[in-house]
């Protein structure tokens, strides 16, 4: 498992209009549909679903929003950097400005659990953190979270 099989470069992007953790969670929607031709309505739909049995906001200004849909043949990812943090309800309160969304197929077992822990343990990395959060260019971001695995994969 690697980002670029998880991640495509069109599915990187800087949001400058979320207030909420909803319209986030819109925004992501419509990042799925242009990047992957997923149905907006359904990504929003069951990333909502997926938010009502807990928080996905990890700590440290991190979100991984996360839902399983039908339809899927293997876990896609968006990336989401915001230019002002929201409140996402993290488990340490602290507000969120980078949200790295997963969707899985429905079936997806151990390649959902994977692609959550390859994405938890690169956002781990302060170092990899600061470089999202100061370079607000997406072929940049899509780079930085690329190389990223690969170097710790090296």
């Amino acid at each position: 498992m690697d980002f670029a099989k998880l991640l495509k470069p069109d599915a990187v992007k800087i949001l400058t209009s979320a207030s909420s953790k909803k319209r986030l969670l819109h925004d992501i929607g419509e990042l799925a549909h242009n990047a992957y031709g997923l149905d907006a309505g359904n990504v929003v739909d069951a990333l909502m679903t997926r938010e009502s049995l807990g928080p996905t906001g990890v700590g440290h200004g991190i979100a991984l929003p996360h839902a399983r849909l039908e339809g899927l043949d293997k876990v896609l990812g968006a990336f989401v950097l915001l230019d002002k943090p929201i409140d996402f309800n993290a488990v340490d309160r602290q507000p969120v400005d980078i949200a790295f969304a997963l969707f899985a197929p429905e079936s997806a077992g151990v390649e959902h659990l994977k692609a959550l822990a390859l994405v938890s343990r690169t956002l781990r990395d302060e170092s990899v953190c600061s470089k999202l959060r100061a370079n607000p260019e997406p072929a940049t971001l899509y780079t930085i979270l690329t190389e990223a695995h690969a170097t710790k994969a090296a």
